[in-house]
């Protein structure tokens, strides 16, 4: 089969609704939207062969980094070393379930369960077809909660938090889930969602004419945010991946609006509450996120707590204030500005999972600073309501269709530019 086939040479942008007619791509090509830059589909070199290879070594790196010890903290003679499986190990004998549950399923789990879906599909693993559907229903849904990278960079932080105690060593482990986070982002990048699609079944055929450079909605036309494949608008589950959708997300604004509000409430309770006890000879001493970051530049690691200050508190708080301002502004409020409107919905969507850095940064020092009488650090329950916050805020985010904002937008041409979407 030919490995640039695609059923319909028309796309709807997921991001703005216009409709483009795609160019002839070869490889190395990608079609962008024209009027919101998204990036549609792209002609991957070797679409078969180049995640496989990404993903088989990305799962044997990740094999080898779970086998070998990761880190490692000498404090006056006393060692303490930790495994990967340590970390949420402790999280669950600290009667912190909750914790170790989300580091599970986002640091190790669903990144693993993803690579595994791109060897099945990619390769044409003889399954039934409505196998296939799940694991790639299930593959695009699943990347965006997968947290290597974030864990890795708290990781580092860790180290520079944990210097002034004693001497930090890496073990046999560190480098292969460095490899692994490289690794797996690369196979993610390398699978096209409408490539992999349009390989396991045709898109169903569009029984009307295609009018480039109009929006869908106007035209009796929805694109299925799954399988991007472009569907009438009165027909409420797609042929293809059978997922239900509409022409635009159902009751978007109420249900963003509500996790918005829920956000908002745990956000009080994440930054008073403390997010760690240290026990430094006995004396127990709570800290708070922002009692963390002042702690860091009273240290001098001024780097470190920009990093923790940025990532825990200004994207949290910023992050709310866009979601609320997009929301307004698809509800009719504001100055019709749809093309700053998506870049603030694109960065939300891109920062969002970056506020994790400081739960996993407790994680690690939760489980590697275990001393005996000498120092221990427990996690505590701010760190649990931060990390709720986070998961709430990246629901928001989800939950709002980007399309509203340019429903807003007067309707203008944009055939000419459609048919060059390249």
């Amino acid at each position: 089969m030919c490995e640039q086939h695609h059923a319909s040479r028309h796309i709807l942008c997921p991001q703005c609704d216009l409709l483009v007619a795609l160019p002839p791509l070869t490889a190395g090509e990608k079609a962008c939207c024209p009027r919101c830059s998204t990036t549609l589909t792209t002609q991957w070199q070797a679409p078969r062969q180049r995640p496989t290879a990404y993903a088989l070594a990305a799962l044997f790196m990740l094999l080898l980094a779970n086998l070998f010890p990761f880190v490692n903290m000498k404090v006056a003679g006393v060692v303490s070393e930790i495994t990967l499986q340590a970390i949420p190990g402790v999280m669950f004998s600290e009667d912190y379930a909750s914790l170790g549950t989300l580091f599970v399923l986002f640091v190790q789990l669903a990144p693993a369960t993803c690579l595994l879906g791109i060897l099945l599909l990619v390769n044409r693993i003889p399954v039934t077809f409505r196998v296939s559907r799940v694991l790639a229903r299930v593959l695009f849904q699943l990347k965006t909660w997968g947290m290597a990278e974030i864990f890795l960079a708290g990781v580092l932080v860790s180290f520079v938090k944990l210097m002034a105690y004693g001497d930090i060593g890496i073990g046999p482990g560190f480098l292969p889930w460095c490899l692994f986070c490289i690794l797996q982002l690369r196979a993610f990048q390398c699978v096209d969602r409408r490539w992999l699609w349009d390989d396991l079944a045709p898109a169903p055929a569009v029984r009307q004419p295609l009018e480039a450079g109009k929006m869908g909605m106007p035209q009796g036309l929805r694109a299925c945010l799954c399988c991007t494949a472009i569907v009438a608008a009165q027909q409420s589950v797609c042929p293809r991946c059978h997922v239900k959708g509409y022409v635009r997300r159902h009751n978007s604004l109420q249900w963003t609006l509500a996790l918005l509000l829920t956000s908002i409430i745990l956000y009080l309770p994440a930054n008073l509450l403390p997010v760690m006890i240290t026990d430094l000879l006995g004396d127990k001493m709570p800290s708070t996120i922002l009692a963390g970051v002042v702690l860091l530049w009273s240290e001098g690691s001024y780097p470190v707590a920009m990093v923790i200050f940025i990532a825990s508190i200004m994207v949290p708080t910023l992050k709310m204030v866009a979601i609320g301002w997009l929301c307004l502004d698809a509800k009719g409020y504001g100055r019709r500005d749809s093309e700053r409107m998506h870049k603030i919905y694109e960065v939300v969507e891109f920062v969002g999972r970056w506020s994790m850095i400081d739960v996993f940064v407790i994680a690690v020092l939760s489980a590697l600073v275990r001393m005996g009488a000498l120092m221990n650090i427990y996690p505590a329950m701010g760190a649990l309501m931060f990390a709720l916050v986070v998961i709430v805020t990246m629901l928001a985010a989800m939950m709002f269709d980007p399309r509203l904002s340019w429903d807003r937008a007067a309707q203008s041409s944009h055939k000419e530019l459609a048919e060059h979407g390249k």
